[in-house]
């Protein structure tokens, strides 16, 4: 089955520097940097990128930051437990919204 998503696309991603070449350095300094060690380890900045990866949805990003907490040192369970908070948040944030929709109905109905 095709689907939109192509897993060999993600290692065209440095092709979107080729028409703005100084966007694009710029972006992957800034990138770089995020991802060094710092008050947080790499480690720990791998699982939560996988984990915003996740919530947003990116296939390319999933592959991606699943490859780097695994070769960061991170296992199967720490991977799953970053998708889990990832979906609690998520699910949270989806359950709150829908005080809008209580609020709509407490108007309609009085």
């Amino acid at each position: 089955m095709e689907t939109y998503y192509n897993p060999a696309d993600l290692a065209k991603f440095s092709t979107m520097g080729e028409e703005a070449p100084d966007l694009w350095n710029k972006y992957m300094a800034y990138y770089g940097a995020v991802f060094e060690d710092g008050a947080l380890t790499a480690r720990e900045k791998a699982l939560i990128a996988l984990a915003v990866a996740a919530a947003v949805q990116c296939p390319y990003c999933i592959d991606s930051y699943t490859n780097s907490c695994l070769e960061k040192g991170a296992d199967a369970a720490q991977i799953t437990e970053a998708i889990h908070v990832a979906n609690a948040i998520r699910g949270g944030a989806a359950l709150v919204h829908g005080v809008q929709a209580k609020n709509i109905i407490a108007e309609v109905e009085f």
